[in-house]
């Protein structure tokens, strides 16, 4: 007698990001007996499975969207297959709907899309009590099928994705097994415009700034723009936060090329064989926003370009395949799908900092030195610096006639140290070392003092502040190119 094991079906999570597939779209909308305008736009919602509180967020879905002048045509229940399915992921499925929206005659995309962007944010404020209420997307531009299973079940669970009539001239997959977080179905990426592999290590200063910023953050296109905020999230991932602000940059009228390099510029400090024009393109940025630092692999679509952008350091790999058939794929691995190597046509990597950018509309590929030309003319930024920017000299580079010094007695210099509370150790450990040799002093990592705030004693200032701090191995790098030690006063927070 045999007895067979019960199959076990992981729960990790995975996400398709489609342009819209205006076609399957419009097909769909004609077996629902809907008329769709030339500009329209489908929402892909997570809705509770509690019928009450799912009818309840339909309405104030509705309502957002008809105060902004846009006509509702109808739900869609999204057609799925639960048995694909694990215990987890079932036990968690939302309600899966699709709402289709016109926009008025003579309405531009971009315009729908930020009306769309405004709408959603009032949406999800006054759903945010509905743990189970999530907006995958809601655009005019593309199209997202997040799932709670294993990769290969995602066209299996969602039946629009098996079916042939759906074609998208691009299209972004990100898969994770989740490690350290329990998996959730809102948490697959793609996110509304950004996958992410990686970890942005700055994130806490990042989220930070964005709140202080955030009375600052207007633009004609959105008069009422404030009515969205806060608009990074500070709960999510560090994934989402970043795309919080890319789609901020792309709602108030910057392209994604040029939010990309804001936000993630490649190492431009201290590389000698740079443009000048470029290098102040780049200063320009660091004077507005801080980069979002870390290993970073990122794919992103805005509906028209489709991009890979690479942290400074590389630490994340990215591989393109170009095909005869004009098939561009670009993938943290190669390998991922069974060409012949007679039908490759090109081959390659992203570098770091290195940002490739495939146009579907003007069928191009771009790599980063025809966009980084592109953005340095776009403005006279050298000038800008030149005008606006005043750099402190370096001590050693003063004039003699500017240096001045003090001559301290042992008392006097005793009762500095003592104000100051400098501890025996410090002024022999650190202090000497810098005198003597003009380096930092190195020591191990380990460090069992205890915290300030918790001590009896009296302590120095500076020790009530503790650096997050997280260990990983990667490979070796350049610090003189990819690291900086400067700072800007004051941060500003709107760029061109």
């Amino acid at each position: 007698m045999a007895r067979s094991l019960p199959t076990v079906k992981l729960a990790t999570v995975a996400a398709c990001y489609y342009k819209k597939p205006d076609r399957f779209f419009r097909i769909v909308a004609q077996e629902h007996g809907w008329r769709l305008a030339k500009n329209y736009a489908v929402g892909m919602i997570f809705l509770n499975k509690d019928p009450e509180m799912a009818a309840a967020s339909r309405h104030i879905v509705e309502e957002e969207l008809q105060q902004e002048t846009l006509s509702i045509v109808g739900w869609r229940d999204v057609p799925t297959n639960e048995g694909v399915l694990g215990e987890i992921a079932i036990s968690s499925l939302p309600r899966i709907e699709q709402i289709f929206v016109n926009a008025p005659a003579g309405w531009r995309p971009r315009d729908m899309e930020r009306r769309l962007f405004i709408a959603r944010r009032r949406i999800e404020k006054r759903l945010q009590d509905d743990k189970d209420f999530y907006v995958c997307s809601l655009s005019n531009l593309v199209n997202i099928y997040k799932g709670l299973c294993m990769p290969a079940d995602l066209p299996r669970f969602y039946l629009d994705l098996a079916d042939l009539r759906l074609e998208s001239a691009i299209c972004l997959f990100h898969q994770r097994f989740s490690t350290n977080t329990v998996p959730r179905w809102p948490l697959a990426q793609p996110f509304r415009y950004l996958a992410h592999n990686g970890e942005i290590n700055t994130i806490t200063g990042n989220r930070q700034w964005a709140r202080a910023r955030t009375y600052k953050f207007q633009t004609p296109l959105i008069p009422d723009l404030q009515s969205a905020a806060p608009f990074v999230n500070e709960t999510g991932s560090d994934s989402s936060s970043l795309d919080n602000m890319l789609e901020l940059l792309l709602a108030g009228g910057m392209d994604i090329i040029r939010a990309m390099r804001l936000l993630v510029p490649p190492a431009w400090q201290n590389n000698p064989d740079m443009d000048p024009d470029l290098r102040a393109f780049f200063d320009f940025n660091s004077m507005h926003m801080e980069p979002w630092d870390g290993p970073a692999g990122i794919v992103m679509s805005d509906g028209r370009f489709a991009a890979c952008n690479l942290d400074r350091n590389g630490l994340r790999p990215a591989r393109y395949v170009i095909t005869k058939d004009k098939l561009i794929t670009c993938a943290s691995e190669v390998g991922i799908w069974n060409y012949q190597p007679d039908e490759v046509v090109e081959k390659g990597r992203v570098g770091p900092g290195e940002l490739m950018v495939i146009d579907t509309r003007g069928g191009r590929i771009l790599h980063s030195a025809e966009t980084d030309d592109d953005l340095k003319s776009r403005h006279p930024y050298k000038a800008w610096m030149e005008k606006n920017v005043r750099r402190l000299v370096p001590f050693e580079d003063l004039p003699d006639e500017e240096v001045g010094s003090r001559e301290l007695d042992d008392d006097l210099l005793a009762s500095y140290q003592k104000q100051f509370n400098y501890s025996a150790e410090e002024l022999d450990s650190v202090i000497r070392v810098l005198g003597e040799n003009g380096q930092e002093a190195v020591g191990s990592m380990g460090d069992d003092t205890p915290f300030a705030v918790l001590s009896s004693q009296p302590r120095i200032i500076y020790d009530y502040f503790r650096q997050q701090f997280a260990q990983v191995t990667n490979p070796p790098n350049r610090p003189r190119y990819v690291k900086r030690m400067s700072c800007r006063w004051p941060p500003a927070s709107v760029a061109r």
